[in-house]
């Protein structure tokens, strides 16, 4: 009798992930496929030539529901598709024939001017609506294709844009909303965002990029421009010999697959800023995995590479030289959102004041150009909190402007409900929602004012309407995830899913999920009024509610 042996298993030959630096340049998804058929900014001249003139009917699909987004448009959801449907209707049954179109507001400084086109945008084409977003945007609906090259004249005309709103390229590039006149700021990081915005913004060479790209730069201390979520976030800091520049972060984002930036441990000048940018988004580009949409993001190749190799990288393939070295500066126990009043560097002061959830108008802007402009300032800023921040107020104008904006429903001395909920579009107008967002949270503001309204430290609560995260649900104390639920007559129902203890800054981390634990939407004031009130009754003195959250018995949380 012959003996055989197995003949050895041959390797599983793995699978390309699209990385265009490793020779993987055919498209692997229709995505990728509709980017190689036509760089998508080059959209623009079919808008204005043809489906401006012709209609919504005349868009071609590929355009409609893919190029359009490099400039600022996102298809609408048609007004009656309840939640269930979000995910079981075909695109073309969730559209409507209008669209979102968003304003990128780079560093989030506005000038009167500016500030005044953006509201009469909103009154004479988007029936009003304009909403702040978590992004420094300004957020418009109910845009018809055939006012776009019209809306564009204007912006542009003010020097904003559209371009790269949206799509596999980089976005709006947040910056501290004081930049330039808080007394903390460290060094003033507008000069760096205007010139990546002006040198690369709009060059194809980044426009194709594996999935959209992050960037904040703030030189303010305070994490205000929330470094740990971007993909790339350059925060100001001091070198014992260098003095100010910046310290570099990399690889943060949220959505269904959560990641913490990590530092890169370099000191970047003011100076070298748009070049270690291009470096890092060059990166994502050609080394960005393109395969699947789900691992689209640098997170994922930073978390694949690990930080020492991904600096390798960047400093010997792209920059060619050797970034200095950074220990790490302090953090700040949460990031700052300038609500308030806060006394400039130069004398003058910043008002930061609330906003229901980012839901505002173009009727409430226009008035807040005339509020500001009859209180001697000239610009105002938005914020990555959905806030809005008037600078240059002289002392003797201070409380009147107090009290015009809160006429305008803006609160400089809001409650602390007010000041730290957030809440995405939800299903009023967006395509992958289940639930609504921007009414609930506001009704839910109204309620805890008038039943906890003895809460003496921030409890944020984000509010979100899908899987998504665009309103930050996983680094909330109480993060909402909308899905539908069953209430206790066992019918389905809006409802979320609880996230407990998430945090930015000194201790960042993401929230804990109870166990088969949900909420309907009816309940959320019942809720939330009790776990305050377990908060406020067992906290150790000085806790947070995070850090009360990672002690907590799960049976006190639900």
């Amino acid at each position: 009798m012959t003996s055989t042996s197995a003949a050895p298993a041959r390797p599983r030959r793995r699978k390309g992930e699209g990385q265009w630096a490793l020779g993987y340049r055919e498209p692997l998804n229709a995505n990728e496929q509709s980017k190689k058929d036509d760089n998508p900014l080059n959209v623009r001249a079919r808008i204005e030539n043809i489906y401006a003139h012709r209609g919504f009917e005349s868009i071609d699909g590929g355009d409609l529901r893919g190029r359009f987004r490099w400039w600022g448009l996102y298809t609408q959801r048609k007004a009656g598709i309840d939640g269930g449907k979000t995910a079981t209707l075909e695109p073309e049954e969730l559209d409507a024939d209008r669209f979102m179109l968003r304003v990128r507001v780079d560093g989030g400084q506005l000038s009167l001017e500016q500030l005044r086109t953006i509201a009469d945008i909103s009154v004479d084409f988007a029936r009003g609506t304009a909403d702040v977003t978590d992004r420094q945007n300004i957020q418009y609906h109910w845009i018809d294709v055939r006012d776009v090259p019209t809306i564009w004249q204007r912006l542009e005309s003010v020097g904003l844009s559209t371009q790269e709103a949206c799509g596999d390229c980089p976005r709006v590039i947040l910056g501290s909303p004081v930049a330039g006149v808080s007394a903390e700021e460290i060094i003033d990081g507008r000069p760096a965002i205007e010139a990546i915005e002006s040198r690369y913004i709009g060059d194809q060479a980044f426009s194709n990029l594996p999935r959209k790209f992050k960037s904040a730069i703030s030189g303010h201390p305070g994490h205000d421009v929330v470094p740990q979520i971007n993909d790339v976030a350059f925060i100001g800091a001091i070198h014992p010999e260098h003095g100010a520049g910046f310290d570099v972060w990399v690889g943060g984002g949220l959505s269904t697959n959560p990641h913490l930036a990590k530092r890169l441990g370099a000191w970047v000048p003011i100076d070298e800023v748009p070049a270690v940018w291009e470096g890092i988004v060059s990166i994502f580009r050609d080394y960005g995995y393109r395969r699947l949409r789900s691992r689209a993001r640098l997170k994922f190749l930073v978390q694949d590479w690990g930080i020492e190799k991904f600096r390798e990288v960047l400093e010997t393939e792209y920059l060619e030289r050797t970034l200095i070295d950074l220990d790490a500066p302090p953090v700040p126990d949460t990031p700052v959102d300038h609500v308030g009043v806060h006394r400039q560097v130069d004398g003058r002061y910043y008002v930061g004041a609330a906003t229901t959830v980012g839901r505002i108008s173009g009727p409430m802007l226009q008035q807040l150009a005339d509020v500001v402009e009859a209180h001697g300032s000239s610009r105002i800023a938005l914020t990555p909190m959905q806030k809005i921040v008037v600078l240059d107020v002289e002392e003797t104008q201070v409380e009147s402007l107090v009290a015009a904006l809160a006429n305008l429903g803006l609160h400089a001395r809001p409650s602390a409900w007010r000041q730290h909920t957030m809440a995405c579009t939800g299903i009023e107008y967006c395509k992958l929602a289940i639930v609504n967002t921007k009414d609930r949270a506001a009704q839910l503001i109204d309620e805890l004012e008038q039943r906890v309204p003895e809460l003496d430290t921030p409890i944020t609560v984000n509010v979100n309407g899908c899987p998504n995260s665009c309103a930050r649900i996983q680094t909330a104390d109480i993060g909402l995830k909308g899905q539908l639920v069953l209430d206790d007559e066992g019918r389905q129902v809006e409802g979320f899913q609880v996230h407990l203890g998430g945090a930015l800054g000194m201790d960042a981390g993401f929230g804990r999920k109870l166990r088969a634990h949900k909420v309907t939407g009816d309940q959320l004031p019942d809720y939330v009024e009790k776990l305050s009130r377990t908060y406020l009754a067992h906290r150790d003195q000085g806790e947070s509610f995070a850090r009360w959250v990672a002690r907590a018995d799960e049976e006190m949380l639900r």
